[in-house]
């Protein structure tokens, strides 16, 4: 039978038409937007950025839970990763730094997308890893739908509560001002609790309830309706075993002739730099940084590629696997570790910085990948490294944020300084306030009290869902003479 004319094909209802709307979703979704928008210090970091990460988790494990019949899809590794979360956006109510909180919010959204997900699903690492703010944009006509059918509900629902919600608001809105007047103390408490209202406040709550709300909503929807679930182990190639061992038989002879030609300067120091003939220690230890970086960084790709195609069904595909991948992960150690090497030296000797910390927690990183694919070798079942590497990413930019990094690298350049090399204090006057403590104790006077200044200039009050330790720490701090 010929199949019908491509204009009369039935076209099939969108996702979100089929996909049933639990009643819990939606007030689940407004909860966490109410609370994300009185409690998100969105200029700053402060506490209530792990208070509106607290509400959302709550929100969508409560929603979950009231919309599904069955047992629950959360496991321990979902309550890790949220877990893992909630750790990142916690740093906010401790360390000031402005970028070192943006990479923890973004290594949070990673992780909230990981523990609403839950096992791989049969789409790339990629999606599952951005999974939940890729769905809250799919969720807004599902959402809007579920709108809809409640306010059209003939029992008058939605004109109850809206009239519940415009009483209340009167009702706060006459006794607040009265009792406040009547009190100076309940004033001081209404004063500290509720900010100033502007058009600016207004807008932002609206924002961020938007935000927030949708991004519970994606969550549920993701859950009503979840992708497949990959395999435990994806099906290999049964050929090219040629193409794929020629080339990196070639690359494991390469490095292995780089790492014995440059044995002896692999992990040269400071004085090997100083006397190479032609080459300064930027040019020597910058430049060969970058360049082993790269070469990090596309190895990995290909052993990647090689694990994920490369034929393995043969016991000899299998050991040819091995003694291949194994041989380049541990030389790319070996140069990771020689990059590594040679930062340290350039920061000896012209100072550090933040780009220069970050850089060194990436190879760092790196390393550990290469460590994870040896043991994947093992068993040559890789459908786990994807998962293990974003983990472990996400655990190295929290000890990051425990370890203060401001503080570490103002603590090395004074130490630079002690030792009579020159100190950059307009770099050090450009950090956030937890450089406070170091500089306050190791800074002699004028030069302390002028760099103090400079980081406490842009210090403004902060509300209570905006405290941080760091900064109200920094507050006790007395200030001479500059």
């Amino acid at each position: 039978m010929a199949a019908p004319p491509v204009l009369l094909r039935t076209v099939p209802p969108p996702k979100s038409a089929v996909v049933p709307l639990s009643p819990a979703v939606l007030p689940a979704a407004g909860l966490a937007g109410v609370v994300a928008a009185l409690v998100l210090p969105v200029d700053r970091p402060g506490v209530g950025w792990l208070l509106a990460g607290l509400a959302g988790t709550f929100a969508v494990f409560l929603a979950d839970r009231r919309s599904r019949a069955g047992a629950s899809p959360f496991t321990w590794g979902n309550a890790g990763w949220a877990v893992l979360a909630l750790a990142l956006l916690g740093m906010g109510a401790v360390r000031a730094s402005g970028w070192l909180f943006a990479l923890c919010v973004l290594g949070a959204v990673v992780c909230g997308s990981l523990a609403v997900v839950g096992k791989r699903t049969v789409n790339s690492v990629f999606y599952d890893m951005l999974a939940v703010p890729l769905e809250a944009l799919r969720a807004v006509p599902w959402a809007g739908r579920g709108l809809g059918r409640f306010a059209a509900r003939r029992d008058g629902v939605a004109r109850r509560i809206g009239l519940a919600v415009l009483a209340t608001a009167a009702l706060v809105a006459v006794f607040v001002p009265l009792l406040a007047s009547a009190d100076a103390a309940f004033a001081a408490v209404v004063n500290a609790v509720i900010p100033d209202l502007s058009v600016g406040v207004l807008v932002r709550w609206c924002c961020v309830f938007a935000v927030f709300a949708l991004l519970v909503a994606g969550a549920c929807y993701f859950l009503a309706a979840p992708p497949h679930r990959a395999a435990g182990q994806r099906p290999h190639r049964t050929e090219y075993g040629l193409e794929w061992t020629v080339p990196l038989t070639v690359l494991v002879l390469l490095f292995s002739v780089f790492v014995g030609v440059r044995l002896v300067v692999l992990f040269g120091g400071t004085g090997y730099v100083l006397r190479t003939s032609g080459l300064t220690a930027a040019e020597y230890a910058r430049g060969g940084f970058w360049q082993l970086c790269a070469v990090t960084v596309l190895t990995l790709a290909i052993v990647s590629a090689a694990l994920r195609w490369a034929p393995d069904v043969t016991k000899a595909d299998r050991l040819r696997q091995r003694v291949l991948l194994g041989a380049l992960s541990a030389l790319s150690l070996v140069l990771a570790g020689s990059a590594l090497s040679r930062m340290w030296t350039y920061q000896e000797a012209y100072g550090f910085t933040v780009l220069r910390l970050l850089v060194e927690v990436c190879e760092l990183w790196f390393g550990a990948v290469f460590v994870l694919v040896l043991a994947s070798l093992v068993k040559l079942r890789s459908a786990w490294l994807p998962r293990a590497a974003i983990g472990t990413a996400a655990a190295a930019l929290l000890v990051l944020a425990v370890l203060d990094p401001e503080r570490l690298i103002a603590d090395a350049n004074l130490d630079r300084a002690a030792a009579g090399k020159p100190l950059d204090h307009r770099y050090l006057a450009g950090f956030s306030t937890d450089v406070v403590p170091v500089v306050s104790a190791r800074l002699p006077e004028p030069l302390r009290s002028c760099v103090l200044r400079e980081v406490l200039a842009g210090d403004t009050p902060d509300g209570w869902p905006a405290w941080n330790l760091s900064r109200s720490n920094a507050r006790d701090v007395t200030l001479g003479s500059c």
